[in-house]
Formats: structure tokens, sequence, C-alpha cells
């Protein structure tokens, strides 16, 4: 029997990633979905088969017996959905970006504050099995030193003035992902986030709507130095990271599934010093929840272990702070 019954809102393109992580945990189960677009609505009911299917979230949430809501809308619509859910005490997942701005996320923190339920954000990157185990092996050689990401994509509607009221700039609607990895990589403990103390951002404006070029250098409170590169309308859509220990490296490629070159110095002896060679030792992903940990398993451990989820709320705004000084060119402390 589940232990957990979950309603999803917006059935979209990021909503699908989110039935397939249900689907896949046995203590949840799918009550109810909700999404305004009626073709939609039939072909995700169809396909996922939840008990009850709405038009209007609302009447969703009031007649049916729900314990946690994956809010997967447009980030234009999110917050005061969110809200809603939040103020019913209902645990909360929401999609990437939460909202569109960093103001919308303190509002969303201050009322998930007096919320009996758990929230969390679905910056996923944190959750991939393989950054876990990478970030456990550099937490194990005495911490991060200095991190990378970057995240350039093709050109799309994505920030643009067409959608400038359902999505922020893609530095927050898109790349805020590699941004907030940036803070994970940065972190020092198994379960928190570094925090930005100074970036220095350079940015330019392509001659096309929503073609923004950002570079930034941040310093983080652990101490380590990251760099972020983001670009729209060039050739492909690249998602790549890099994290850096004394004597160790590990380069990420997440595209789709993530893959890991790991590298060491390993001493010569004699005087010689140290040469650089691969990581001989395998990539173990048991001690970190397995090869198919996700953030849909580890929100239900949290709500049903009365644990704090790593990516709340309140830790977002960290994130969306982060990324919007990237976004404006700030240079200095924050």
């Amino acid at each position: 029997m589940a232990d957990l019954k979950v309603a999803v809102i917006g059935c979209g393109g990021h909503a699908q990633e989110h039935f397939r992580m249900i689907a896949a945990e046995p203590r949840l189960h799918l009550v109810a979905i909700s999404e305004i677009d009626g073709k939609r609505l039939e072909q995700n009911r169809r396909q996922w088969k939840p008990e009850r299917a709405f038009s209007d979230y609302r009447r969703m949430l009031d007649t049916c017996t729900v314990d946690l809501v994956h809010v997967c809308t447009m980030p234009g619509h999110l917050t005061p959905i969110a809200i809603d859910c939040l103020q019913r005490d209902l645990h909360t997942s929401l999609e990437k970006p939460p909202g569109m701005s960093a103001a919308d996320t303190e509002e969303l923190a201050a009322v998930a504050r007096r919320s009996k339920g758990e929230n969390m954000v679905s910056f996923n990157r944190r959750y991939f099995p393989q950054v876990l185990a990478v970030r456990r092996l550099v937490q194990q050689r005495g911490g991060p030193v200095h991190c990378a990401a970057t995240y350039n994509k093709h050109l799309d509607l994505i920030g643009s003035k067409a959608w400038a009221h359902l999505t922020p700039p893609s530095i927050i609607c898109d790349a805020i992902h590699h941004v907030d990895l940036l803070r994970w990589l940065a972190g020092r403990t198994p379960t928190e986030a570094a925090r930005a103390t100074a970036v220095y951002s350079l940015i330019e404006q392509g001659e096309r709507d929503g073609a923004g070029r950002h570079n930034a250098v941040i310093h983080f409170d652990s101490g380590v130095i990251a760099t972020m590169m983001h670009h729209s309308g060039v050739g492909f859509r690249i998602r790549r990271a890099e994290v850096h220990a004394e004597d160790f490296s590990a380069y990420l490629d997440l595209n789709e599934t993530p893959q890991c070159e790991l590298y060491q110095a390993v001493d010569q002896g004699r005087g010689q010093g140290a040469r650089g060679e691969p990581y001989r030792g395998e990539l173990d992903l048991e001690p970190t929840g397995g090869p198919h940990f996700d953030e849909t398993r580890h929100f239900a451990d949290c709500i049903l272990g009365a644990q704090t989820p790593w990516s709340t709320l309140e830790d977002a705004v960290h994130t969306m702070r982060l990324g919007e000084a990237i976004g404006r060119g700030h240079k200095g402390p924050i």
C-alpha cells in the first residue's frame, strides 16, 4: 500500500519526468492530475492513469484526499498555485525556477515557514547519483577547491519578450539548474550547499531577442572560487560541470545520462613530485542512494522520516539571488 497520495498540477513537458519518478517510487500513489489544456489532460490521464483528472486544480484539491502535490506549471503561474498548496498544509514539490524572481521565492519561503507541509524545489542536478558520488569523493579529500559550470543552448522562446509574462530570463528559467549545481558542488557537507559571498559577472545581450551571454566568477562562503558560463543563441544545448579537490578532479557531462571523467595525482616518490592519471577506483553510487536515486525518492524519504529536504524554498532563495546577480552583471560582494 502506498504511503503518500500524490497530485500533479500542470502536465506539460517538465511534468513527464515527475510522472516517471512517481511511478517508479512504490511509496507514492498518483491520485489526481490537473491541467487547463483539455487535450493534454486527456493524454496524460491515458498515459499515467491517475484515479481522477481535473481542469481546475482548486477543485482537485477541494475534492481529493492528497498528501503531496507536484507543481509543474510555467514559472509565471507557479507562485500563487504553490502558495495555495502550502497554505493547505500540503507537502509541496515545485518545479524550477520557484517563481519568476528571487522576490517570488522569498514570498514562497515565508509561506512555507508557516505551513505544516514540507517543501522542495526540483533542482534535480543535486540529486543525480553521479553528482552525489563525485561530491562524496571530493569531500573525502578535504573538500572542493574550485568548480565550474557551463550551460549553453540554442535560441528558443525562453527569455524572449514574447514569453516574458510566463518565463524569466534564461539565466533564471534554464541555467538556474547549474547556478544551483555550483552551490551544491562548492558545499563542504553532505547536506548543505555553499552560499555566494561575491560575484563578478560580465554580460552581453546578443542581437536576437533572448540571446543573453553570461560569464561570472563567484566566491563562496566555503572558500571555493567558481566560474559560470551561460550563453543563449549558440550552437547546441551543452550542460557540463567540473569540481576539483587537492590532487583530484572530476569532469561531468550532464547532457543525457551523466558521464564522468575522474583524475587523481599520484606520488611518484624519490622527490619527483606527483603525476596525474585517470582515477582507478569505481564511481560508487551505493553510499549516496544508489543508481536510481532521485529528488522524488529523497522527498518521500524526508516526508516519511521527518527530515529536511536538501533544496528547500529557504535554500532556493540563495540560488535565485545568485542567478539574478549573474544576470544583472553584478560586481562585488552580495
